[in-house]
């Protein structure tokens, strides 16, 4: 599994770079401010909602810290994803939220 800290992610997104993020926490956190541009989907809806993620790019998936996040590569890199974990996850981001 690849990492990437919340730090080297808003250069990435500061830098122009097209990403793919999608937020695992649920939905009375993603309230507290997500991501913009990240995709909402639960954990516990990740394995059902494979048809929505687009697997020719590569997915960073977030969560409040970094353990329910890990989980969601685990199962989108068993199946064919390539996924970078952001450590530290939301507590870690200092960028822009949506909310």
């Amino acid at each position: 599994m690849n990492l990437i800290t919340t730090e080297e992610l808003l250069q990435k997104l500061d830098a122009g770079e097209k990403l793919s993020i999608i937020d695992v926490r649920e939905s009375d956190e993603v309230a507290t401010g997500i991501i913009p541009g990240a995709k909402h989907i639960p954990l516990g809806q990740v394995e059902t909602s494979m048809d929505e993620i687009d697997s020719s790019v590569p997915q960073y998936i977030i969560c409040k810290a970094g353990g329910r996040s890990a989980m969601a590569c685990e199962i989108l890199e068993a199946n064919g994803f390539e996924v970078t974990n952001i450590v530290g996850g939301m507590l870690d981001w200092e960028g822009e939220k949506r909310f």
